[in-house]
């Protein structure tokens, strides 16, 4: 919680002591509770835990956590080396490690392996249906201990190439006195201008005798912010979707811009050309949107120790965390750009002007389809966790330590719910892409609901409820031999069964099925949406405000009780494809060594292992059998070596050096494994997607080597490199065919006004061939203590990461094409830098953290090359004044430069999202008794 008490750890080094010799101080077991006070206190912990480990790890400890401004784990890892987070909706959702993403991260909480699931914005990746874990689950307030595992060891299981993140709430022998700690905040959004309680408490005690203890902990918050922008859904060129006849000639009426078009320059042959490396390219989808987003996040952690004799403990941890929230949308878009048959071709260029990259960069439009839609989540997840731990030692030598635990984490999106309203061939509509933030003129009144229709065949009513479960199982046990003072040796089984479950519901009638209204019908249940922009500088002309349907009227008007809107599951077609089952145990056999030969004259520390492991995999789907779709299941088991090896050389008391490698697996993602596919049909966006059974692990040779100097006590500075020889990964192949070839019934494309010939985005996860991931990572934390006066009470800490890529992505089915990019997720250069200051009475500290562009999807689709993110900085600071030795008052400041999120399509950076969620400022006071 935010208690000013760390959990315990072993003493760091004094100064002038060996490195060799601090590797043999007692384990944490072994000592008494140790007081961290302080930031600087805090941050002088988690080295002194980084300087004696063998493998590579960075850690943030109690204080640390406490006193960061941050609002949930995800902010507080990316101040680790090497860390790098992804957003949504203003807070870190995902972190990826040294360049590889969220995939490719293991997370272990209370040491037991978890996977958490939220639900996000479509632009943002939407519902996690992966093994990427969520941390905007979790308030950092419920942990007091972060550390990431760079390097492998074996008695750590497999299941990452890029790191191992553990997450450690507090436990009462962690304390040496009974403490109650509670914290009062109120939290509040500029752009949403609302105040929020955010709320925690901690209460631990022992028995006089040391041999029992309790400590529960409560974190509890609200949010309520606004996340408003441009949505473009990425870019097309002009011919996109054109199918042609039997003789090869082009069919005008499949796609492409009405004949009638002109634009400076080019014939209607070049505006409509088919090919996208010499085709002109236009947004998809021009529009603005708004969420509404409020949170509620409810924690609680409980921890029981007992240690009956002083060679026996056991400690049994409980975690809950439940997230509440909605989203309610607001979007103005213009949807012609995107629409096969009545869309584009009926669309006519009046006017504009193509830049240098080949982008209609702004143009007049005449007979463009616009639409409004509204659209309302709520968003529930569930995660809990229960773990017992066993450490028994026989005699001075022996020691067994256990594990059994069960978590789950059950995500929930009852309601779902979209409703559209129509404007068909509207005239002078106008956009400008030449600032970054477009220019969006509609050319008719969209504050007027006589403007909009809602009709049968073109107007949308989408329910689409969903759930996604995790639950991991797990059973280890391992034997630890000290054979000498220098020698130890480590060998240990794990078992774990993870199981997946998914489900949708959808309409039983296609979601443009619906019941006509009159003008009066429509006006009775719209309302006028306002105060769009605020902070976006908005170029003249854009609107600020436009009808949308009012889902409370409309729903209770036109669609609660009428037939026309039921939904189900299995039952619809257009369902079934969520429906997946994962079923995966993972048994482990491992065995290692150590040794410290620091006693006989040589610096030298290190581990040596191998682990076994033997996976097997059961996985359900519903997929295209002839004329039906049937449910199907598709099994597999698979069997690896994984070697691994670290050594430390403690060249003197204050200098070492790092060499490790290994041999590290990570699983292809759960959804991926299906055997079934999902069609979908949202507008003027016609997917289908499919899973793959046959999926290899990921797997990675990793070389690793730093070097690190320890000048003083809290000080660090290091450099390390790192390599990693990627055999095989995951990628998703998206290509764009006509429905006709996907060997679906045509029955599925039923009253949704979607031809055969219509061209249909399909993407399946494949194994590519892989590639080399190279980097470094420069460290500096240093206190100035060593300056007089104030400035001692100074201090630094920065870190730089450079990773580069080169990974080839097929780009045909057959495997015959491929380009060459950057993996996904990977920011080529990252950076973390706090100056602080710190005295007995007034702490304040500010942050900035720096992440460069990265992909999320390689190929891209419509002819771009890819999709990505731009490069986001981020600056965060926080004053703190201490009153006494019980009241402290704080004042935290999160994003305070706004920055926005931006995401791109193709090389040449168009725009496909551009939003911003304001700045969060947290003022409060914590008090300890």
């Amino acid at each position: 919680m935010t208690a000013s008490v760390a959990r315990a750890q072993q003493a760091p080094a004094a100064d002038g002591q060996a490195a060799g010799e601090a590797a043999q101080v007692p384990s944490e077991a072994d000592e008494p509770a140790i007081v961290v006070t302080g930031f600087r206190e805090s941050l002088s912990s988690a080295i002194g835990m980084k300087r004696r480990e063998i493998a590579s790890i960075d850690a943030i400890k109690a204080e640390d956590i406490a006193e960061f401004p941050d609002l949930n784990l995800a902010e507080s890892l990316q101040r680790i080396p090497g860390v790098a987070i992804s957003r949504v909706n203003g807070e870190g959702r995902n972190i990826s490690v040294r360049g590889l993403g969220p995939e490719y991260t293991r997370v272990r909480i209370n040491g037991m392996e978890a996977i958490g699931t939220t639900g996000g914005t479509d632009n943002s990746g939407g519902v996690n249906r992966g093994r990427g874990f969520d941390f905007n689950i979790f308030s950092s307030d419920l942990f007091n201990s972060l550390a990431v595992r760079k390097t492998a060891t074996a008695d750590v299981e497999e299941g990452s190439l890029g790191a191992t993140v553990d997450l450690t709430i507090a436990r009462p022998f962690d304390y040496k006195k009974s403490t109650a700690t509670f914290s009062v905040q109120g939290s509040y959004n500029d752009l949403s201008r609302k105040v929020k309680p955010r709320l925690s408490g901690l209460l631990t005690t022992t028995n006089d005798a040391g041999t029992f203890g309790v400590l529960m902990s409560l974190a509890y918050e609200e949010r309520s912010l606004k996340e408003e922008g441009a949505n473009i859904t990425r870019w097309t060129y002009g011919g996109f979707g054109i199918t042609k006849d039997t003789a090869g000639n082009p069919i005008a009426s499949s796609g492409g811009f009405n004949a009638a078009s002109t634009l400076p320059g080019y014939t209607i042959a070049q505006i409509n050309n088919t090919d996208a490396n010499t085709g002109l390219f236009h947004p998809r989808i021009p529009g603005l949107v708004s969420y509404d987003i409020n949170q509620k996040r409810l924690g609680g952690a409980l921890s029981l120790q007992f240690r009956p004799a002083d060679s026996t403990l056991i400690s049994i941890d409980g975690l809950y965390s439940r997230l509440d929230g909605t989203r309610s949308e607001a979007q103005f878009q213009a949807i012609s750009f995107s629409r096969s048959g009545a869309g584009k071709p009926q669309t006519i260029i009046r006017s504009g002007t193509v830049d240098a990259n080949n982008n209609i960069i702004s143009g007049t439009f005449d007979a463009v389809d616009l639409r409004v839609q509204s659209r309302f989540d709520k968003l529930v997840t569930d995660f809990y966790e229960v773990t017992g731990n066993l450490e028994q030692k026989f005699g001075d030598r022996l020691k067994f330590t256990g594990l059994v635990g069960y978590s789950k984490s059950a995500f929930r999106n009852p309601i779902q719910t979209t409703v559209t309203l129509d404007a068909a061939n509207t005239n002078n509509f106008y956009y400008d892409f030449s600032t970054r933030f477009p220019t969006i003129k509609p050319g008719v009144d969209i504050s007027n609901p006589a403007t909009f229709t809602f009709t049968n065949g073109t107007s949308e009513v989408r329910i689409r409820p969903q759930t996604v479960d995790n639950a991991f199982t797990t059973a280890k046990g391992a034997l630890e031999w000290t054979a000498t003072d220098q020698f130890k040796v480590k060998a240990g089984v794990d078992w774990r069964r993870f199981t997946y479950d998914s489900t949708e519901q959808r309409r039983l009638q296609a979601e443009t099925v619906v019941q006509t209204l009159t003008a009066d019908q429509i006006a009775a249940a719209t309302t006028l949406f306002s105060g769009f922009g605020r902070g976006l500088n908005l170029p003249g002309g854009t609107p600020s405000a436009w009808i949308v349907p009012d889902l409370d009227k409309f729903l209770g008007l036109y669609v609660q009780g009428n037939p026309l809107y039921a939904i189900g599951g299995i039952e619809n077609a257009t369902a079934r494809g969520s429906f997946i089952t994962v079923k995966e145990e993972d048994v482990g056999a491992w065995g290692m060594a150590e040794f410290n030969l620091a006693d006989s004259g040589l610096p030298v520390r290190g581990d040596a292992g191998v682990r076994y492991v033997k996976t097997k995999q059961f996985s359900t789907g519903y997929a295209s059998q002839g004329s039906t779709i049937s449910l199907v299941g598709a099994d597999r088991s698979y069997t690896r070596w994984l070697p691994s090896a670290n050594l430390v050389i403690d060249l003197n008391d204050k200098l070492m050096l790092r060499l490790a490698a290994a041999k590290t697996l990570a699983r292809a993602g759960i959804a991926s494994l299906t055997p079934g596919g999902n069609l979908s049909i949202s507008g003027g966006n016609r997917t289908f997607s499919s899973g793959n059974p046959d999926l290899k692990p990921t797997e990675s040779t990793n070389f690793d080597v730093a070097i690190e100097f320890y000048p003083a006590k809290g000080a660090i500075y290091s450099l390390a490199l790192f390599q990693k020889n990627i055999g095989t990964f995951v990628q998703t192949l998206s290509v764009g065919l006509p429905f006709s070839s996907l060997g679906l019934p045509e029955s599925l494309l039923t009253g949704t006004g979607v031809l055969p010939t219509d061209t249909f985005i399909v993407s399946q996860p494949v194994n590519s061939s892989g590639g080399k991931l190279k980097g470094f990572e420069v460290n500096v934390q240093q206190p100035f203590s060593f300056l007089p006066g104030v400035l001692s009470h100074f201090g630094m800490l920065a870190n730089f990461t450079y990773v580069g890529s080169n990974i080839q992505y097929l780009t045909s089915a057959n495997g015959s094409t491929f380009v060459t990019a950057p993996l996904v997720g990977l920011s080529k250069y990252a950076a973390n830098a706090t100056l602080y200051y710190e005295d007995s009475k007034f702490s304040v500290r500010g942050s900035m953290a720096y992440r460069s562009k990265y992909l999320t999807a390689v190929p891209g689709t419509e002819g771009n090359a890819w999709n990505g993110t731009n490069k986001t900085v981020n600056f965060d600071a926080q004053v703190s004044y201490t009153i006494n030795d019980h009241l402290k008052l704080s004042l935290e400041g999160i994003n305070l430069t706004d920055t926005k999120n931006d995401q791109f399509v193709d090389e040449t950076n168009r725009l496909n999202v551009l939003t911003h969620s304001g700045r969060q400022i947290n003022f409060g006071a914590k008090y300890t008794f």
